[in-house]
């Protein structure tokens, strides 16, 4: 599957609505998918359309319902609760689809649901996983040991999605950091921009103001 609609001048994809699902806080299903609409509806639709990408990814993956479930709650800090919800990862994951493509289709109705197959550039996908392996110490900290929010698992997740789409996994690895304000060094920051750039991602996407910067750490 293609990627339209890349660049929004937002987050994209799933790693957006996971942002943007927290504000104001959802605390049931049918407002979730409420959220979901209303964010696949943005900039004419074209929201709709890499958001579907992401989901059918992690879809046609081998990744479990808990897994799925890890990532969500790890980059909504468990604010929009899937596991206290008793919703099922996979199962939420087809939802935000099935909207996603009624959204499309509403502009388009000889939309055909396409199976994506991310292209992985192995280069990228290790700069991807040394990412994720760098920073997964402070972050297994910051998620399995967080004092009311805690979630373990993370970062063996995140390291199965790099296999899948390099791309997504990124933008997840971001999420989660942000949500749970783990400290990083400009340097590491220099090197998501720089990781981001590689990805064909616009700054917007890795910089939306929500990093924990420290000018005095070494990472």
């Amino acid at each position: 599957m293609a990627q339209p609609h890349r660049h929004l001048g937002v987050d994209i994809g799933l790693s957006g609505l996971i942002k943007w699902i927290r504000y104001p806080l959802v605390n049931s299903e049918a407002a979730g998918l409420e959220v979901v609409g209303s964010i696949a509806d943005q900039f004419e639709g074209a929201f709709a359309h890499q958001l579907l990408r992401d989901c059918l990814v992690l879809l046609d993956s081998p990744l479990s319902s808990r897994d799925v479930e890890i990532l969500w709650l790890a980059g909504t800090f468990r604010e929009f609760d899937l596991e206290r919800l008793g919703i099922d990862g996979r199962v939420w994951l087809r939802r935000i689809a099935d909207i996603c493509t009624g959204r499309i289709r509403s502009d388009d109705p000889s939309f055909s649901l396409l199976t994506a197959t991310p292209a992985v550039d192995e280069a990228t996908k290790e700069a991807v996983r040394a990412e994720v392996r760098s920073v997964g110490s402070a972050l297994e900290q910051a998620t399995a040991h967080h004092s009311y929010n805690p979630l373990a698992g993370v970062v063996p997740a995140l390291e199965q999605v790099v296999d899948i789409d390099p791309d997504l996994a990124f933008r997840l690895l971001l999420r989660a950091v942000k949500a749970y304000s783990v400290p990083i060094s400009e340097a590491r920051y220099e090197r998501y921009l720089a990781l981001g750039d590689a990805l064909g991602l616009g700054e917007d996407v890795v910089d939306d103001t929500d990093f924990n910067v420290w000018t005095d750490l070494v990472d």
